[in-house]
């Protein structure tokens, strides 16, 4: 099992501290959030640490389903950035947002945004394609403000386009997706984290409730071979989320 953590739970800190903590806990991985305030990473701090990396592209002021030209292909043009340095340090898996929406285009354009959305991510998948590096796209959780929050919908497209998934289970969870249902096969990388279903909390496995055994047998039953990034708010919890990966799985 290869088990990782965001280096989101560290945004305060400087990375160096965020990744010698990883290192120390005995983890393999490392996800870094490449945007502020880590927009700029140097490949030669990263090999300093016994590591391997994915990245989380930006999705801080990034909209890959923007209805302005401008905007989304700005939007582009930063993820192809990310995933060109996910080449560059021969990263595993690159993560992207299928996009957001607000409350004049959810009411009058939806359809165009989903569009625009599907675009971007083929767009991407194609080009992460062409320099060899694993471009997922990451079901969101169910906010007005979020599109493919029903991650069964995005499977669908993503099958259809030879694309692939970032499961967050802790998104799937707010969005009402039981444990059972949690599987699919366009499954390549995974966010671990919990929550009660109300909110997108981010807690430390275990704190919820969330079947998180369920769903990371069933994966590993059905040959999972990506990574488990646990990705929550601190460092204590992401001690003892690896904590409770190691004594339940």
């Amino acid at each position: 099992m290869k088990i990782g953590a965001s280096t989101l739970a560290g945004i305060e800190d400087t990375l160096d501290k965020t990744l010698e903590f990883i290192e120390n806990l005995g983890l393999d991985y490392a996800e870094l959030v490449h945007q502020f305030p880590c927009e700029n990473i140097d490949s030669d701090l990263l090999s300093s640490y016994n590591l391997k990396y994915s990245i989380h592209a930006p999705f801080m002021d990034v909209n890959i389903a923007s209805l302005q030209n401008q905007s989304r292909l700005n939007s582009i043009k930063q993820i192809k950035s990310s995933i060109d340095f996910a080449n560059k340090i021969d990263a595993d898996a690159v993560v992207v947002h299928p996009g957001t929406t607000s409350f004049l285009p959810n009411k009058y354009f939806r359809n165009e945004v989903i569009n625009f959305a599907k675009e971007s991510m083929i767009e991407l998948g194609e080009y992460g394609q062409d320099l060899g590096v694993l471009t997922t796209f990451e079901n969101m959780p169910s906010f007005d403000s979020m599109i493919y929050s029903d991650m069964v919908e995005l499977d669908e497209f993503l099958k259809e386009n030879e694309l692939y998934m970032t499961l967050d289970i802790g998104h799937a969870n707010h969005s009402g997706k039981s444990a059972e249902t949690m599987y699919l096969d366009s499954i390549k990388h995974v966010h671990i984290h919990d929550n009660f279903g109300d909110d997108d909390t981010h807690l430390t496995l275990g704190e919820g409730s969330i079947d998180l055994n369920h769903i990371v047998n069933t994966l590993e039953k059905n040959n999972y071979d990506g990574i488990y990034i646990i990705e929550v708010n601190n460092y204590d919890s992401i001690k003892k989320s690896y904590e409770y990966m190691k004594k339940n799985f």
